[in-house]
């Protein structure tokens, strides 16, 4: 698949559709208890998001979750993970059944998270930025108890703010540097990935998490590209000053955060790999999916509790997670 322009900046596609999953149902989508059906791949980041927050607030009753295979086509995202290839409550084989369903005319990115209304079928929204903030606040009513305050209301501004540079430099900033079409392209996406990555170290150095002193919207955005990075945007995407493991204070915060319940129980490492590594056959195009790094550091000790703050706030961790949702353990760092 074609990812690259060449001599060209890569510029993402961010016509989502907007319409909201609300309390009040003013889009037409009220909140209702097992109507929905959140899509999503475990490769990924935007999609991983969702999944964590979803956790994290004790979603999983209310909102169950559907998830893709790791490689998809031209044509879309598949349920090659099911019995017969289909989600067996949407009844499709690829998500983009779901968003011909709301406009038999789409013509936009095919794309994770997305929820899915499940009396019609049709994709009600894929703007996952808006997905998670709605799972925090239009969801409320129906959080688990001890659920955690992701995106409280007084830290909103400093968060959305935090979340703005994090999107423009990091979350974003390993696409611009790995799909760049030219060498000043992948030049200005290098520096300004690195320089801000080097300004969250220097702030993460005195505070174990990024806004105030429990985890935050702004956490679980920032982890989803740090899980990512040595696995995949170091080499792959060419994000190679260093590794993150050779990064003291980003590479301990990932660590804390992995660790902490909610976190690194949803990252499959096996699904990162194989899609980015597989997909990507512009810049990847013998489709070798790499047997390295060695995972057993994500478990290693982190002394961030050093820094004093509270993962959960007044709440608690999430329970276990459900068995038809584990993990594989061959691809985590417990299974080697």
């Amino acid at each position: 698949m074609s990812y690259v322009s060449a001599g060209r900046e890569y510029a993402r596609d961010d016509r989502y559709l907007t319409t909201r999953i609300t309390a009040d149902g003013r889009d037409g989508f009220p909140v209702e208890p097992g109507r929905y059906r959140l899509v999503v791949s475990r490769a990924c980041p935007w999609a991983s998001r969702a999944v964590i927050v979803r956790r994290l607030l004790g979603l999983e009753r209310v909102l169950p979750m559907a998830v893709a295979g790791p490689v998809h086509d031209d044509r879309s995202w598949t349920f090659d993970l099911d019995p017969g290839g289909r989600d067996p409550v949407l009844g499709i084989e690829r998500l983009r059944e779901a968003y011909l369903a709301r406009d038999p005319a789409y013509d936009r990115g095919i794309t994770v998270p997305a929820v899915v209304d499940v009396p019609t079928g049709r994709v009600v929204t894929n703007d996952f930025a808006q997905i998670t903030l709605d799972l925090s606040v239009e969801w409320r009513a129906h959080h688990r108890e001890g659920a955690p305050e992701l995106y409280p209301p007084a830290l909103r501004s400093r968060i959305d703010e935090v979340n703005a540079e994090v999107y423009r430099d990091v979350n974003n900033g390993v696409y611009r540097a790995g799909f760049a079409g030219s060498q000043e392209a992948y030049a200005r996406a290098y520096e300004s990935l690195f320089a801000r990555l080097d300004a969250l170290a220097r702030h993460l150095e005195r505070s174990r998490y990024l806004v105030g002193d429990t985890i935050t919207e702004a956490d679980v955005r920032l982890f989803t590209t740090l899980v990512r990075f040595d696995a995949v945007y170091h080499g792959h995407f060419k994000c190679n000053r260093r590794k993150l493991a050779e990064t003291p204070v980003l590479w301990a915060y990932a660590r804390d955060l992995f660790q902490t319940p909610g976190f690194g129980d949803t990252v499959d490492f096996d699904h990162i790999k194989r899609h980015y590594y597989t997909v990507h056959d512009d810049i990847n195009p013998t489709g070798i999916v790499p047997a390295g790094p060695d995972l057993s550091g994500w478990l290693e000790p982190h002394d961030r509790a050093e820094l004093g703050g509270r993962p959960f706030g007044d709440g608690t961790p999430p329970g276990p997670v459900a068995a038809d949702e584990t993990v594989p353990a061959a691809h985590t760092p417990l299974g080697g």
